[in-house]
């Protein structure tokens, strides 16, 4: 029995019903972004379902070299900032939270009691043009699914619906791991080749038809490693024609390598260096995504 891959993205279109979408899963990589951290499990399920997010926004993005980036700014809960970023396929994140006030909280809390008064922004970094673009809608609704399709309908006026699914996997000898899973479907703008994006029709009848489709799909099919996603997404739409592309790798990337963390302490003004050095004359930089933590001279790095 061939294991489906897990870490993936796969891009999909509806030609007949004028939409297109995208549908991750997460397992490896997901597990190795999170052991850097050691968080409680509720903050481990809300970085897992930001990830996906990530992942689904990351793979619209037609510069390879572009990244995504996607934060939660708030105020009054347990959560004190979120950050995750893709770029190429590789991905990393991080949360901050309060352990004291979270503690406070019951099993399973709302998504304002864990952000409070949020945001959501969503930045475009296109490498190739220098363009950028950034979103932002309050962090409202009951998952960060229902804030990025505030997203998209308020910044993107593109209708979409977004589902997220995490769950705790046995594996044989491995113990449980999570797998996250997610899912992105949108109406395609008329004229999406040239015209602007206001001219989408909201209320077009094929849109409700996938919509309802779409809105079918389980929290459990998203994260089930033994379900490719090529079946997912024939089971949703087998009645209408589906066109796939291959699949995208995903992997955990962070790019506070060593040369680079030098580069930028090198930067700074020497006086700069000096206030950040310890007794010994070293400057120590921790990388707040991968917990790594590098160690410099402060004159001379």
């Amino acid at each position: 029995m061939v294991t489906p891959p897990i870490d993936t993205v796969l891009a999909f279109t509806l030609p007949d019903r004028h939409a297109r979408g995208r549908v991750v899963r997460l397992g490896p990589t997901l597990a190795t972004i999170l052991s850097a951290h050691g968080y409680p499990p509720v903050i481990e399920r809300v970085l897992a379902e930001a990830l996906v997010l990530t992942a689904l926004l990351g793979a619209t993005l037609k510069d390879k070299e572009g990244q995504l980036t996607v934060q939660a700014q708030t105020k009054g809960g347990a959560i004190d900032l979120l950050v995750c970023d893709y770029r190429g396929g590789e991905m990393r994140g991080y949360l901050r939270h309060d352990p004291d006030r979270l503690a406070e909280l019951p099993e399973q809390p709302s998504l304002f009691a864990l952000f409070g008064k949020g945001y959501l922004a969503v930045t475009f970094d296109q490498a190739v043009t220098g363009e950028r673009y950034q979103g932002i809608v309050p962090l409202e609704g009951a998952s960060l699914a229902d804030a990025a399709e505030s997203y998209f309908a308020q910044s993107e006026q593109i209708p979409s619906l977004v589902r997220i699914g995490v769950e705790r996997r046995g594996g044989a000898g491995s113990g449980d791991a999570l797998i996250a899973g997610g899912i992105m479907i949108q109406h395609l703008p008329e004229g999406e080749e040239g015209r602007e994006r206001l001219h989408t029709r909201l209320d077009h009848p094929e849109w409700g038809h996938v919509a309802a489709l779409g809105r079918t799909v389980t929290g459990g099919e998203l994260a089930d490693p033994a379900l490719p996603l090529e079946t997912l997404v024939w089971r949703l739409f087998n009645e209408d024609e589906v066109r796939t592309l291959p699949g995208v790798a995903l992997s955990r990337g962070c790019r506070c390598d060593p040369d680079h963390v030098r580069s930028v302490i090198t930067q700074m003004p020497e006086e700069d260096r000096l206030a950040m050095a310890d007794e010994a004359g070293l400057v120590h930089v921790d990388c707040a995504f991968c917990a790594s933590r590098f160690t410099l001279e402060a004159i001379g790095a």
